[in-house]
Order: C-alpha cells, then sequence, then structure tokens
C-alpha cells in the first residue's frame, strides 16, 4: 500500500539517475580539464584528453557491434590504457574483464571462452601468453584483438591483433553521446578468482556497488581533491580496488607503472610527488627494505593502504621510519576489493609498536558505504559474541557485494545463503567490534597479495609418478607474506630431489604458486585417513623444509 509520500510523487529523470563511476570521469573533465590526470614515462595527459579518449573507445567499440552486456577483456598492465578502458568499455555499455597477467595460457583461455569476450585488447608484453591462449580457446566465435602500443615498453613489439589501440581510438568519435546504464544494477566488470576448486569463477561487479566503493575509498582515506596515486597495485585485481573510479571522482593524478620496483617506485613518489598508493604486503616491503640511499628525500605523509596479509610490526615500523601512514584493510573479489578497514584511533598512538602491531593486524570494521560485516555463526547465522575467541565466519551485506558468479547459479545461491555473503574465512569479533581473522576455511595462501588455493597445488604435486600423498599449506614469508610450503610423502623406493618437485609443478602452475619450500615423510593423518592440515600449518612455520 502506498504512502502519501508516494502518491503523485514519480521517479522520472529529473529526480532519479543510475548510480555509476563513468559520471566521475566526465565531471572532473567538465570541472578541471587542464588538470594533469595521467603521467607514464613521458607521457602526460589532462582530464580533458583522458575523458575524449576514453568516448572515442566507447564510440569504436560501438562501431565495431559492441553493446550492452558485452565482454571486452584486457590483458594490460598498469599503463593509461588500462586506466581508460576502466570508462571507455561501460561507456559502450560493455562489460571489462581485466584479466590477471600473471595466468597461464590454459587459465586465460577458459576465461575468454567462459566470459564470452568478444573483444581482446593486448599489451606488446604479454603476446606470447595471449598467443597460445587464443590456441586454445573452445569456442570457435571471433575475437576482435586489439594490439595496445606502450612506448615505456622496451621489449618485443610482437602484434597478433587485427588492428591497433589507436588506430581504433582514431576511428571513434570525441564527442560520442555514451548513455547512462539503464540499471545501476547493470554489470560493469567481471573478475575471475584464482580458482580453489576447479575451474575460476567470474564475479560480476555492477554500476552501483563500483561506485559507492570508488567512494568509501575517498571516505576512508580523507582523500582530499587532486591527490596524486601510485599505480603500484595491478588494476587486474579487483579492478584496482576501484581506484581508477576513485582517483577520477577526486580528478587526481595517475602515476602509472608498468612494473612494480623499489627504484622506479621511489623515483616516481620523489619526481611527481606521490600522495597515495596500494599494495600488498610485499610493495611495502620493497620500500622499507630498499638501501637508505634509495630512500632519501622521500616525502612524510604519504598514505599507504596495505591488504592480502596482516602488516607484522617490522613493516608498520619501517614505514613510520619513512614517515607513511600505513591503513589495514580487508576484503575479497566478491566485494569489489577492500570492505574493511582497520580504522585507527588516536589514543593508539601512544602505545608500543608491538600492540600497536596487533591492533593494526585486525581486519577492522566496515567500509564506509558497505551495510554491514560481522562475524556469524554459520549454522545459526547468529553473531558470534564479541569476545575475541568464538571462532564464526566474516560475512558481508549491502550494496559492496558482487551481483553473483557468472553462470553459476548453484554457487551464487550457497555464496548468499541466509542473506549474507560468506566469505569462507573464519575470525573473531573483539569486543571494540573489531574483525580479526583466524583461519581460512578454504585453505587459501595469499602471497603477494594473489590468492593461491592449496588444492590446485596439490593436484599437481599428485601427477608426480613418485608421489603417494601430497599437502600444501601456507609457510610465513618476511618478503611474500605466505609461500605454498609441500609436504610430500613418497612411493616406496622412489628417489625425488625438492628441485625436481618444483621443476615438475613449474610445468602446470604459474610461478607463484609453485613452492617455494618442500619437505619429504609420511604426513599426519587421522584414524580415518583425513590428512592434518594444522599439524602441518604448526611444522610451515618453523620446518625444516628445503627451500628452492
Amino acid at each position: 500500500m502506498n504512502s502519501m509520500f508516494d502518491q503523485h510523487l514519480p521517479r522520472n529523470e529529473a529526480n532519479f539517475a543510475p548510480i555509476t563511476p563513468l559520471s566521475f570521469i566526465q565531471r572532473a573533465a567538465e570541472v578541471y580539464p587542464a588538470r594533469l590526470a595521467m603521467v607514464h614515462g613521458p607521457l602526460r595527459r589532462t582530464w580533458a584528453e583522458a575523458y575524449e579518449r576514453c568516448r572515442r573507445l566507447a564510440s569504436a567499440l560501438t562501431r565495431h557491434g559492441i553493446g550492452r552486456g558485452d565482454t571486452v577483456a584486457v590483458m594490460l598492465p598498469n599503463t593509461p590504457t588500462m586506466v581508460e578502458a576502466h570508462f571507455g568499455v561501460p561507456m559502450a555499455g560493455a562489460v571489462l574483464n581485466s584479466l590477471n597477467t600473471r595466468l597461464d595460457a590454459q587459465t586465460l583461455a577458459f576465461m575468454l571462452d567462459h566470459g564470452e569476450a568478444r573483444v581482446l585488447i593486448v599489451d606488446p608484453e604479454f603476446t606470447g601468453v595471449v598467443g597460445k591462449a587464443l590456441a586454445l580457446r573452445q569456442r570457435k566465435d571471433p575475437i576482435l584483438v586489439v594490439d595496445a602500443e606502450d612506448e615505456v615498453w622496451t621489449g618485443r613489439q610482437d602484434r597478433i591483433g587485427s588492428t591497433t589501440y589507436e588506430a581504433l581510438l582514431a576511428g571513434g568519435d570525441s564527442t560520442f553521446d555514451w548513455q547512462l546504464p539503464g540499471d545501476e544494477w547493470d554489470a560493469i566488470a567481471l573478475n575471475y578468482t584464482s580458482g580453489t576448486t576447479g575451474n575460476p569463477k567470474g564475479v560480476v561487479y555492477h554500476h552501483r556497488g563500483a561506485a559507492i566503493n570508488a567512494v568509501s575509498n575517498i571516505l576512508e582515506w580523507d582523500m582530499p581533491k587532486h591527490p596524486v596515486y601510485l599505480w603500484a597495485l595491478p588494476m587486474f585485481h579487483c579492478n584496482g580496488w576501484c581506484f581508477p573510479w576513485t582517483v577520477a571522482a577526486r580528478a587526481g593524478v595517475n602515476v602509472c607503472l608498468r612494473k612494480v620496483e623499489a627504484q622506479a617506485m621511489a623515483d616516481a613518489i620523489r619526481e611527481h610527488g606521490v600522495t597515495h598508493y596500494c599494495g600488498a604486503p610485499i610493495v611495502h616491503s620493497l620500500l622499507v627494505n630498499a638501501p637508505e640511499e634509495l630512500k632519501r628525500g622521500l616525502p612524510r605523509g604519504v598514505k599507504a593502504m596495505v591488504a592480502g596479509a596482516a602488516p607484522p610490526a617490522s613493516m608498520i615500523e619501517g614505514m613510520e621510519r619513512l614517515g607513511f601512514d600505513l591503513t589495514h584493510v580487508y576484503g575479497l573479489t566478491e566485494v569489489y576489493g577492500p570492505a574493511t578497514a582497520c580504522a585507527k584511533h588516536e589514543d593508539w598512538d601512544r602505545l608500543e609498536i608491538d600492540e600497536r602491531a596487533r591492533l593494526n593486524a585486525r581486519q577492522g570494521v566496515r567500509y564506509h558505504l558497505q551495510r554491514d560485516a560481522q562475524v556469524l555463526d554459520p549454522q545459526t547465522m547468529k553473531p558470534v559474541p564479541w569476545d575475541g575467541e568464538t571462532m564464526g565466519e566474516i560475512m558481508f551485506r549491502g550494496n559492496i557485494t558482487m551481483k553473483g558468479y557468472l553462470k553459476n547459479e548453484k554457487a551464487t545461491q550457497e555464496a548468499f545463503a541466509g542473506g549474507w555473503f560468506r566469505t569462507g574465512d573464519l575470525a573473531v569479533q573483539h569486543p571494540d567490534g573489531y574483525i580479526k581473522i583466524k583461519d581460512r576455511s578454504k585453505d587459501i595462501i595469499i602471497s603477494g597479495g594473489e590468492n593461491i588455493s592449496s588444492i590446485e597445488v596439490e593436484d599437481v604435486l599428485y601427477r608426480h609418478p613418485d608421489v603417494l600423498a601430497a599437502a600444501v599449506v601456507a609457510k610465513p614469508d618476511p618478503k611474500w607474506g605466505e609461500t605454498p610450503c609441500a609436504f610430500i610423502e613418497l612411493k616406496a623406493g622412489a628417489q625425488v630431489t625438492p628441485e625436481e618437485i618444483v621443476a615438475h609443478c613449474k610445468k602446470y602452475l604459474a610461478g607463484f604458486k609453485v613452492p617455494r619450500a618442500v619437505e619429504f615423510g609420511e604426513l599426519p593423518k587421522t584414524s580415518t585417513g583425513k590428512l592434518q592440515k594444522f599439524e602441518l600449518r604448526k611444522r610451515a612455520g618453523s620446518t625444516t623444509a628445503i627451500e628452492v
């Protein structure tokens, strides 16, 4: 029954518009047309120029028959082309699928097929693996392959496309009248998980969630107008945690980096006056552990965001010596990247470093515009006591949550069972409401910010003819946060070296998934024959496993 406040008060174009991050770049170009938007080597582009190129891209895609619901895949590092794709692709009504540049050809082929990509924009650095992936596709429908140019790239310039990116843009209209999405629930991006069991799952984002998380980033960081943002976080990872849209909303500067190295980061921070950057623990450690002469002259007050593993005391201390302000966030692909933050309090500054590290290591509280984040009992769906001891599962609900998994109704229903998104991460909630992860129910290893499935690595180990049983767990690593550690029980009489095991794994796995430590021996099992991974985790923490 309608109330009096609904009668004769219809929703119309004058009082309602779909929320979308595409409006952010339009405003930046209108209000700050001459302000710097892109920095990449010698390249400089203003917001007016960036917006014009995004409109050209949208127009060109439309002229090639790309429209609402079509998938445009990109295999790109952190270049201006990647930033433009985050606007130009959805301006055409299409869905952006940013492919992980670290993946193998077989996995990429699956993603191209599953996402039904109609266009693929590829950087020259990745033409080799992409060429193999295209050959492995099962679908026979054609893909328009576009070669992206980049003068900063000094390697081979092999081309596999039928056109180049600049030629594609030249065929587009810089005044293209792109339209708002018909519904803010329309898909804007497709991101694949690391595939904990079987094939990766395709996570679908909507315009509303992308815009809302982009604004939440601003609120969480108190981000002022015109920040200078360093792209140390891969934009293929949860769409760069929505920061391509965040930077546009603040009319900031995108400082692009093809490769994340300590020297390149330090030089960029000094030269361009970087104010903000995000990254996995390894990215921050690059600066913390760099030679003193490399760090000389770094500006103080740079805001850094870390996720992937809790920052240890040594990292917090190292960042403080640099004068950097570190914020710890937590999230998953399914919640657009960061969806909780360990919000700091002034009285924490008076505590000893170890106590501050303990407080900052928690996953924290919900992002500003996320409706809720709690630790619930997965059976009863009731909140666990806030005692810092009772375990439950981290669950989210609100606008910063995926639409669901592409073509996987069963997995979607399971993920949303009970009216919450179930992360699978086991945690406690402290008396102040801050969440702290205790374990990962799916045995995920987070290495350098990348998720690695222990099951996937174990499957490869079992392919070795001399392996009787195998188990893979996370081994603490000062550089990567965690790395895979393999415990292997060999068949009777078998003689295998750790180096041979690693060489075997390299045939089937991306480099970051290959075990960094191998130990042979009988695996601990329960009376029913189930492997006791908790025992192996203890051993991995102080293991004598041979580092390879």
